[in-house]
């Protein structure tokens, strides 16, 4: 419970304590200020630890030879060959593609039923030839339609699959059960089951069956048998998923560089780049009205960063070769803003003049020379959690701001126990000045009663 000062027996304002204590708060108040302006350049450095970071994922892409070589299928029609294709194995060309019959798996429909959930086929089993021997399927009273096999023989583990469907060029039995083997071409044959039912309200039996087979495809006019639809031994580094078969209709497919997709790599490489460099202008940029408190202009920490990173981007790299061995080679240069500018056209020509030239400047061997390779060390330096003078700059101001939440916590309880023992004290002013009043009050009347008396 609080103690109330109601002022009316000292004479002193009734919240003579609150004042006291609001002039002692002031040095907590110029704390937490100074704390504030911390705060701020704490955020201000973990922008640029970000925007640092940024860089060296806008680089991952572009580390190695396949992450620089990319390279694109074309396909004269997708309907019938699609592809994928591996930058590392592949080679560039053209091939001429027919695909004269698809590679199927082996399947089997069944007869016709009115309903795929009530009609029952009786109870007894499917039985399936297995490399393992018989393998039987059992069916049940609980199991015994349509839906109720397709279940049983999905959860059998058989290298099967069964499914339902709807004919609807009969409709009096449009149901019809049929299993299909899991895998195309002539190497998985499977020998589908035969049923032994009892007591069914219809018979079930396999209407029409069809072998697996392997598929029959023609390169640059050459014919050969695949085993799959997708197929990886016809062109280097690419497989061919071959979609629907299309008998005299020859398909061109081509392998080339994907230019599109490195020089989007590029131009993110430059944005990142780009971000701190503007990050660092933007911190410099300083006038009469700048509140510094709130930047990190003139800070050796830029310096430091911007000096590490001009550096890099104007100097040689050595160890890659002599025809390209700088940036501006490659159509990247600094402006006069003190950004970057990339110049896609020039980085075209360069890439297409000599590929590996400008693949060993980027990439070079990994690890000891290429611009990549440097640009993650000058930035791994940067941010090394142990010495890096951004890490250290953290650090730094994360222990300021904790030593002063210490001091705040400290000077609030000290304040805490003074305010305490200030109410203490004017409640017992208080009490004896109402006292004394209390007091004087009645020395007085007794006076006046004395006063008033008359002679007898």
């Amino acid at each position: 419970m609080g103690i109330s000062l109601g002022g009316l027996g000292s004479g002193l304002p009734p919240n003579i304590v609150d004042q006291l204590m609001e002039a002692e708060k002031i040095p907590i108040k110029t704390i937490e200020k100074n704390k504030g302006k911390e705060e701020a350049r704490l955020k201000l450095v973990t922008e640029l630890e970000t925007k640092l970071n940024a860089i060296t994922g806008s680089i991952g892409a572009l580390a190695s030879t396949k992450g620089f070589s990319d390279v694109k299928l074309i396909t004269g029609d997708a309907n019938i060959v699609q592809g994928t294709v591996d930058p590392s194995s592949s080679v560039n060309g053209n091939w001429n593609i027919e695909v004269i019959e698809l590679a199927q798996k082996s399947a089997a429909i069944t007869n016709g039923f009115p309903d795929k959930d009530k009609t029952q086929v009786g109870v007894g089993y499917f039985r399936f030839q297995t490399p393992d021997g018989s393998k039987d399927v059992y069916v049940n009273g609980s199991n015994n339609t349509l839906e109720g096999i397709e279940t049983a023989i999905n959860r059998s583990g058989l290298g099967v699959k069964a499914s339902v469907l709807n004919d609807r060029s009969s409709p009096s039995a449009p149901y019809k059960l049929i299993i299909s083997g899991d895998n195309v071409g002539g190497d998985h044959q499977i020998s589908y089951p035969t049923p032994y039912f009892l007591d069914g309200d219809q018979d079930i039996y396999f209407d029409e069956q069809r072998e697996a087979k392997n598929g029959r495809i023609k390169v640059d006019g050459f014919e050969f048998e695949v085993s799959d639809n997708k197929v990886a031994d016809v062109i280097p580094g690419v497989v061919l998923e071959v979609r629907q078969a299309s008998p005299g209709h020859t398909v061109n497919v081509s392998v080339k560089e994907d230019k599109e997709v490195v020089t989007g790599k590029i131009k993110t490489f430059v944005d990142a780049v780009n971000g701190v460099l503007s990050f660092v202008q933007q911190q410099n940029s300083l006038n009469k009205d700048t509140d510094t408190t709130q930047t990190l202009g003139g800070d050796s920490l830029l310096r430091s960063v911007e000096n590490r990173l001009r550096g890099l981007i104007q100097n040689p790299q050595f160890g890659v070769g002599q025809i390209v061995n700088r940036l501006n080679q490659m159509g990247i240069v600094f402006t006069r803003s003190g950004v970057l500018e990339y110049d896609e056209k020039k980085f075209n020509d360069a890439l297409a003049r000599n590929p590996t030239a400008v693949q060993h400047f980027l990439a070079g061997d990994g690890f000891s020379t290429g611009f990549i390779p440097s640009l993650k060390r000058e930035i791994g330096t940067l941010l090394n959690t142990a010495f890096g003078p951004v890490a250290m700059r953290k650090r730094g101001l994360q222990e300021k701001i904790a030593q002063m939440n210490t001091s705040i916590e400290n000077k609030q309880r000290q304040l805490g126990k003074k305010e305490e023992n200030l109410r203490n004290k004017f409640a017992r002013l208080e009490e004896t000045m109402s006292r004394l009043k209390g007091q004087g009050a009645a020395v007085g009347a007794i006076g006046s009663g004395f006063g008033g008396q008359g002679p007898g």
